[in-house]
């Protein structure tokens, strides 16, 4: 059953998070999802319906719509699998009061998924946000190039 999840979720992050197919969502979720440790999300500790985790996934995809998760590491246990990844997008929506920098993003991060039988349940994740801000913050202070 681990090996089983490890191939739903690299399916999932695949279609859902790096092509951007918000319905195919339902495909891979529980009708109840819990983002039960994510700081600096707006929906943390938070348990969503679908409809909510769409909602939640169109505003992450909207300052960057081409994000792109490469997994590097996949461990499984009983009812979880911890991904570690790295995370690379191009900024071109407003993202936490920065305006679109066109700048290429990185960020890396793990996150713990929860199951029940072929379902995710929720996730535990710590992320490098600050690392984000910084480099909103260098594009945004950047002095223009004298042409």
């Amino acid at each position: 059953m681990t090996m089983n999840r490890k191939e739903l979720l690299t399916r999932f992050i695949q279609e859902v998070w790096n092509e951007g197919n918000v319905e195919a969502a339902g495909r891979y979720l529980a009708p109840r999802y819990t983002v039960r440790h994510d700081p600096g999300d707006p929906w943390h500790g938070k348990v969503l319906d679908l409809t909510e985790y769409k909602e939640r996934l169109r505003r992450a995809l909207a300052p960057c719509p081409d994000q792109h998760f490469e997994l590097k590491e996949l461990f499984a246990d009983s009812n979880a699998v911890v991904a570690t990844w790295f995370w690379t997008a191009t900024h071109t929506g407003e993202l936490a009061g920065f305006p679109p920098s066109g700048r290429t993003l990185h960020m890396s991060g793990a996150t713990v998924y929860d199951f029940d039988g072929d379902r995710i349940t929720g996730h535990w994740q710590i992320i490098d946000r600050l690392g984000v801000f910084q480099q909103l913050r260098q594009t945004a202070s950047a002095e223009p190039v004298a042409g």
